[in-house]
């Protein structure tokens, strides 16, 4: 009856979702693509006019933050925006080794449906008298900060400070995994999630599960709860354990989507001859709109629409975890590269297909858990680490960079006696409150004696023992125009907007 009393009304005064309800499926599905297409099309002509009037009007940087599982998202940004406002620590920033920043303040998001990023609440944590580590993000946030920069060259004699907008996006790199996802059908995903919990202990229990379940019975609602239920369970354990592709990302932080049919799936043995209805196929309904209702409309929403993006490694934590860590880490990353669609915001390429993003900056954090000569020795690992994404990043034109830094330095260097001989270490107070010297191990000159065993499965490093330990941040005493202490969190800011200053 719905569909006749939209008949009386002319065709091109109906909605769009009522003329699809009228379709088959074939045709729902050109008519939702000629969609996207229609989308791609306005962001790209909005694109377009933006670069043709941007030498007269104010300069825009979407800058992405993302990382993996504590490698420190929440504190890069809150160190960046202060020390971008109190610029005493920024001298490779070259528009403020110049002078030319005149002067940098916060505004309102332009995104009115984003959640701003919380900066004020976290700089208190971090700047108090007792100092402690902001909460860890847990969805998408935006902060606006403008920066008044004095032109170069010719427009610098005829105009005065334009005005640089930098719109920092922070969001989970639980998310950012998921957009690997997109390309995977249940089956593929099943399979390849059901082969890595085979080789980890902490897959053990939902494995016995996942391969004593009859996937061909009929859908029993507190069955399919029980299997996701002991599926985020693994993927919780897993995270602890040090590995990367806790996937789906949401199953580990729900939102106000948990208990939803959408979170309520997990990977099963395949099941070619399960009927309509039955548990298997209930669970490939349920992965798909997965994909379609909750990674695609934030690869939509949010992601597509970054210019810079900045990836945080905890490489020295995986490296502490062991072979397999660091091996699942490397092939994480060279998954999910694609997702950014690099390389130059040429006109076509933005006319047809929206931004893409166009430099890429892979942080290792806490470098201030080691002493500075093992700096290089940490930024080589990174680099080598991440050479598969990288090169893919590379060959599509996108600029990419490996760097070693710590956005808030919670230690001192200091030298101990060791074995007759001396030891470079860092000094600083532990989550406990007490102080310690630490040392994490002599990192290799030669990247390969990480990498090659971690890529042969080994299970224990032969010939290194490497430590990690958590500190807490130490009492702050700034001086007028200083932002928080910090290592190499100058040259990061340099790479990924300097050119735009």
């Amino acid at each position: 009856m719905a569909w006749e009393r939209a008949s009386l009304c002319p065709l091109w005064q109906l909605p769009l979702r009522a003329l699809i309800l009228g379709l088959d499926t074939s045709w729902k599905d050109s008519i939702l693509v000629i969609g996207s297409l229609a989308d791609n099309l306005t962001r790209g002509v909005e694109n377009v006019a933006s670069t043709l009037a941007s030498p007269f009007t104010d300069t825009t940087i979407r800058l992405g933050v993302t990382g993996l599982a504590r490698a420190g998202k929440t504190v890069f940004i809150t160190s960046l925006v202060a020390n971008l406002m109190d610029r005493a620590r920024m001298g490779q920033l070259l528009a403020e080794a110049e002078g030319r920043i005149v002067a940098a303040y916060l505004q309102p998001q332009p995104d009115d449906t984003l959640p701003r990023f919380d900066y004020e609440e976290h700089l208190a944590a971090l700047t108090s008298t007792s100092p402690h580590w902001p909460d860890s993000t847990r969805a998408v946030s935006e902060l606006r900060l403008s920066l008044k920069v004095q032109p170069t060259g010719i427009l610098g004699g005829i105009q005065g400070p334009r005005t640089v907008h930098l719109d920092i996006v922070d969001y989970p790199g639980e998310w950012l995994l998921d957009l690997a996802l997109l390309d995977k059908t249940y089956v593929e995903w099943s399979q390849e999630t059901l082969a890595r919990l085979s080789e980890r202990p902490e897959g053990t229990e939902f494995l016995a599960l996942a391969n004593a379940e009859d996937g061909t019975a009929d859908l029993a609602e507190p069955r399919a709860r029980a299997l996701a239920d002991a599926f985020t369970d693994y993927l919780n354990a897993a995270r602890k354990a040090g590995f990367s592709d806790c996937t789906p990302g949401r199953f580990l932080l729900p939102g106000d989507l948990a208990g939803s049919p959408v979170l309520t799936f997990a990977p099963l043995p395949e099941q070619p001859n399960a009927p309509r209805k039955s548990l298997w196929r209930e669970m490939e309904r349920r992965f798909e709109a997965y994909k379609s209702r909750v990674v695609k409309p934030f690869f939509r929403d949010h992601f597509s629409k970054i210019d810079r993006q900045v990836v945080l490694v905890d490489v020295l934590n995986a490296i502490h975890q062991g072979p397999k860590a660091v091996e699942d880490m490397r092939r994480v990353l060279s998954e999910v590269m694609g997702a950014f669609r690099p390389g130059p915001n040429a006109f076509l390429t933005q006319l047809l297909l929206g931004k893409r993003v166009e430099r890429i900056l892979f942080a290792a954090t806490k470098a201030d858990h080691l002493h500075h000569t093992q700096h290089r020795q940490l930024t080589q690992i990174t680099k080598a680490l991440l050479r598969d994404a990288e090169d893919r990043a590379n060959f599509a034109g996108a600029k990419t960079k490996a760097l070693s830094l710590a956005s808030l330095r919670a230690t001192t260097e200091t030298t101990v006696p060791h074995n007759g001989g001396e030891l470079d270490c860092v000094r600083g107070t532990l989550m406990t409150g007490k102080e310690a010297a630490f040392y994490a191990g002599e990192l290799p000159e030669d990247p390969a004696r990480l990498l090659a065993p971690a890529r042969q499965g080994a299970e224990a490093w032969l010939d290194g023992d490497y430590g990690n330990m958590a500190f807490a941040p130490s009492p702050l005493r700034l001086r007028p125009g200083e932002g928080p202490p910090h290592i190499r969190l100058d040259r990061a800011a340099e790479f990924l907007f300097g050119d735009k200053l």
